[in-house]
């Protein structure tokens, strides 16, 4: 594994790296953690954004009740990270016509730096519900999925 110097704050932007393919876990949460994501409504809208989506394509994805994960990397058209979650957390505020869901102001994203970190990422996202105690396996979440196969991963 490459080693990369420490910051005392984290990079703003997504680092491409031409030898190594554009891979990002992000988390998005809700404004003051209130659990209004888990439910078949809003699974549904935002599956049908981030499939309709060309700026950025999502991979594995899972809803919690106060926030989501997901891995995300670039679509067909270039744009920036942070301004494509701003664009489908507001048309997915619109499309579920409820202005009261409220999203926090702002993400966090980390880059994919190898397979095994890539796989150790997936892990974390498929046992949250099974670390919060809302199912006995990772399998009987019913808020998650797979929009993109995501085939490049070294």
């Amino acid at each position: 594994m490459e080693n990369f110097p420490k910051r005392s704050r984290p990079c703003r932007g997504v680092v491409k790296v031409e030898a190594r393919p554009t891979l990002v876990f992000v988390t998005v949460g809700t404004a003051s953690r209130v659990p209004w994501l888990a439910n078949d409504k809003v699974h549904s809208v935002l599956r049908d954004i981030w499939f309709e989506a060309d700026r950025w394509e999502t991979g594995v994805y899972l809803l919690m009740p106060d926030h989501i994960h997901l891995f995300a990397w670039p679509g067909r058209i270039e744009h920036d990270l942070g301004a494509w979650i701003c664009d489908w957390k507001s048309l997915a505020t619109k499309r579920l016509g409820n202005f009261l869901r409220r999203w926090q102001n702002c993400s966090s994203h980390h880059t994919i730096r190898s397979f095994e970190s890539a796989e150790a990422k997936r892990s974390y996202i498929l046992q949250n519900p099974v670390r919060r105690g809302l199912v006995q396996k990772p399998e009987d979440w019913p808020y998650q999925g797979e929009i993109f196969r995501y085939d490049e991963w070294w």
